[in-house]
């Protein structure tokens, strides 16, 4: 089905693209993403020192802490830093450094009239993963890229901006680790949520969907580290 999104853009087509390798101070590595004006920051330290409590010795304590943009962390932004975990532990390689501490500290930049963004949460895994390359401090053997599915009036729609996302009656957020090129890609983690029965078609439908969409975002990502790494903003558009 068609459907006529604001500012002309295709149902497959993301926003303009915007990464910054912040420079951030007392961390190994950070990164800022933007899928249009939904911005993320995130910030990676280690490997460093670990609390006896969480040490494992047979691999790093991966941690993920998730900053609101105000208040303190609740119950809603621990369970989605769980999830965030979960998305980029196929990407790592924990074994290399046993008993220390890989800390990911993640922080919204954009408000949301939403409790629960999908958009956002794939700007903050997008952060995540460039922000672990960056560090070049933690092995790795892949790289996770997400992007978020809407579907409005049966259409399904690539990278839902704020406005359309208040609209939606199904959405969920895929996360793709790529390894050894972008064919070697694999969905690692989605949320996806629909009120009406479980759908395997149309949950198969998003899927590949999201995977071209997270192939684009992978080729940009990687030009940013092949090319100037200054820590210049870096916007590429997608069509």
């Amino acid at each position: 089905m068609d459907f006529a999104r604001r500012g002309g853009r295709s149902i497959t087509e993301l926003r303009a693209l915007k990464v910054n390798l912040d420079g951030l101070a007392r961390v190994d590595g950070s990164a800022r993403f933007a899928f249009g004006d939904t911005v993320a920051v995130a910030s990676v330290s280690g490997p460093i020192e670990v609390r006896l409590a969480a040490e494992n010795p047979s691999l790093s304590t991966f941690e993920v802490l998730l900053r609101p943009l105000s208040n303190v962390p609740a119950t809603q932004s621990k369970s989605l830093a769980a999830s965030i975990r979960a998305a980029l532990i196929p990407s790592l390689i924990l074994s290399q450094n046993p008993r220390t501490l890989i800390q990911l500290v993640i922080q919204a930049l954009s408000p949301t009239r939403l409790r629960s963004s999908d958009t956002l949460v794939a700007t903050m895994i997008n952060a995540s993963t460039i922000a672990l390359v960056n560090a070049g401090s933690i092995p790795m053997k892949g790289v996770v890229c997400a992007v978020a599915i809407g579907r409005i009036k049966s259409a399904l729609i690539v990278d839902p901006s704020e406005d359309e996302e208040t609209a939606l009656d199904a959405s969920g957020c895929f996360a793709f680790a790529f390894g050894n090129g972008i064919d070697d890609a694999r969905c690692v983690w989605t949320n996806w949520k629909s009120p009406r029965s479980f759908d395997e078609v149309e949950l198969a439908r998003c899927t590949l969907l999201a995977s071209a969409a997270a192939k684009s975002v992978w080729l940009q990502t990687q030009k940013i580290f092949e090319g100037d790494e200054s820590g210049e903003d870096d916007e590429m558009e997608i069509s």
